[in-house]
């Protein structure tokens, strides 16, 4: 076991609830939650608000949340989408006048900015799935401490903060000063920081559930601010505002089943690269266990598989109330096996492969997180501001930043993802299960942060899991790739679906420092663009966190490991 990765974690085990974050701080307001008898949904939210806290270059509640809640006693998975819309005056043409060319909003305009839905998740999470045991003054009480009292700020959360310091400064000037030191300086490792707004506002929402958020002085200066700069977000848009309770999808692979959130998230492109991968080693007769765990053959055939599935999320991925997506027809058997035709051994597959995406219809910068408690139940939650500090605007006297989410719409027109006004972007963060197959008990409660490489990684953490009997910290610790677009041709991006990997005529492969030197090689000789990554750089395969069930009739065994790529641990409750 030693030899395997450079990480030397050990798996952690408990026999009550087990929490594993990025931040060990968010992992003990959860833990406390659960000490005092709340449930895996009760902690995650508390998780996810100390997250807000700890970690606010990744997340806030100026930001998004899915939820995924696996549900012990009936075996069922529920789902909740958390994701704000657009402002319900915004169009193309308006926004055009601001943005006169090219084929998406930039990250840090202030059309960039949707309607924030993480806190309305929060509270209709434990509205419909909490245990009733605590209230949500307590489940926000660890936050408001870490906010008022101060924490030292973690190593790989402080190289975030200095890395987006220019943004913040640009976009918010006197407004940002709460996050920059007296010098300018940004916060280092271990310095102590306060974030007193936003424990304000964190009794606000305690105090007055959503209206302490979407309605009153929190709102108006969410408006305000957006307002001053151009923008058309409105007070109704937030007293509008609703969390979408879903019905959540799933591919079968092996003997295990994956869930994700559907549309307008991207977790239908995990699937449907399982999918791919499922008909390719059916029609060619490969066993993914004989080609070897990040060989080539093994790589190739997930990038192509991942390559086709994104190419299908352009016409697949947008707000289903606008759009109707035939996501069972997507998933069926008969479209993959004829989609996956276009998956060859002798090519890599290229835009010029894709006449156009078959109608189903037919005719970084997150948080993720997992919770599990003493009752058998499992919570999978993300928390996003999209980019570093989202849109970097900071609402005057507010201790957090607005999300960017709205930089995945389309400005073109009739594209199923393009802007309209009340409309949800296409999404990337996607929280993930995985029960058996055959009877519905849980196998893991397991995502990963990172933008576009959500599904990347649910896909290669899954396998090393599944095909490759890693144990949760081996599957996360394990060198991932990340495909990505490749900004040489960023000029010709066709604005479509999202701005991820192929959205430029080539996709770049980044792999990560510990895949074999040949291997890399290998694939660059395949036609695959190459890149080899490595120090903070690691960033972009994400951070991952994982949760197996290894229960029995009898006993209560959760597994947990937390990607050695991020500050966090897996924590177990005593």
């Amino acid at each position: 076991m030693f030899d395997r990765f450079k990480s030397r974690r050990s798996v952690v085990h408990s026999t009550k609830g087990l929490v594993a974050s990025s931040q060990p701080l968010a992992n003990a307001a959860g833990i406390r939650v659960l000490e005092k008898g709340g449930n895996c949904v009760d902690a995650a939210v508390a998780v996810s608000a100390a997250l807000c806290v700890t970690e606010p270059p990744s997340t806030g509640i100026g930001g998004d949340c899915f939820v995924l809640f696996y549900e012990k006693d009936t075996k069922k998975v529920h789902g909740l989408n958390g994701c704000g819309k657009s402002p319900q005056y915004t169009s193309i043409d308006r926004v055009r006048k601001d943005i006169p060319t090219g084929a998406r909003i930039p990250y840090e305009s202030v059309h960039a900015v949707t309607v924030p839905g993480a806190v309305a998740g929060w509270l209709d999470a434990i509205e419909l799935w909490g245990s009733g045991n605590v209230n949500i003054a307590d489940i926000l009480q660890p936050a408001i401490e870490l906010a008022e009292e101060g924490f030292p700020v973690s190593d790989i959360s402080a190289h975030l903060w200095r890395e987006a310091s220019e943004k913040l400064v640009k976009q918010s000037g006197d407004n940002a000063n709460m996050f920059v030191n007296e010098d300018g300086s940004f916060c280092e490792a271990g310095q102590v920081f306060r974030n007193v707004p936003l424990a304000r506002i964190f009794r606000l929402i305690a105090q007055y559930g959503k209206r302490g958020f979407y309605e009153g002085e929190v709102a108006d200066k969410i408006v305000s601010e957006i307002q001053s700069r151009g923008g058309f977000l409105e007070m109704e848009d937030l007293a509008n505002h609703t969390s979408k309770i879903v019905d959540p999808i799933c591919m079968d692979f092996e003997g295990k089943t994956l869930w994700e959130i559907p549309p307008n998230g991207q977790g239908i492109v995990a699937l449907l690269a399982l999918g791919y991968i499922k008909e390719f080693i059916k029609r060619e007769n490969i066993d993914l266990r004989d080609l070897g765990h990040n060989s080539t053959e093994y790589l190739n055939i997930l990038i192509e598989a991942l390559k086709l599935a994104f190419y299908d999320s352009e016409h697949l991925v947008a707000d289903t109330d606008f759009h109707k997506i035939d996501v069972e027809r997507a998933l069926s058997t008969e479209y993959l096996s004829q989609r996956c035709k276009l998956l060859q051994s002798q090519r890599i597959l290229t835009r010029e492969h894709i006449d156009e995406v078959p109608n189903p219809m037919f005719k970084c910068d997150t948080v993720y997180f997992s919770v599990a408690d003493k009752d058998g139940n499992a919570c999978s939650f993300i928390n996003s501001v999209f980019s570093s500090f989202g849109s970097g605007i900071i609402p005057e006297g507010c201790g957090f930043a607005l999300q960017s989410r709205g930089a995945n719409f389309n400005l073109t027109e009739n594209a199923v993802n393009c802007l309209e006004g009340g409309k949800r972007p296409f999404h990337t963060i996607i929280p993930s299960l995985i029960t058996e197959t055959e009877n519905g008990e849980l196998f893991a409660s397991v995502a990963c942060m990172g933008g576009w490489q959500q599904p990347q990684a649910h896909v290669q953490i899954m396998l090393n899991m599944t095909v490759f009997g890693f144990n949760p910290q081996e599957a996360l610790d394990a060198p991932r790739f990340c495909l990505e677009p490749n900004e040489e041709y960023r000029h010709l991006d066709r604005g479509f679906g999202s701005s991820g990997p192929i959205s430029t005529p080539a996709t770049l492969v980044n792999l990560e420092d510990g895949i074999s030197p040949d291997v890399a090689e290998a694939l660059a000789d395949k036609g695959h663009v190459v890149k080899i990554v490595s120090g903070y750089d690691r960033s972009i395969f994400g951070r991952g966190q994982c949760i197996l069930n290894n229960s029995t009739n009898e006993q209560i065994v959760w597994s947990g490991g937390s990607d050695q790529r991020g500050d966090g641990a897996a924590v177990p409750q005593l």
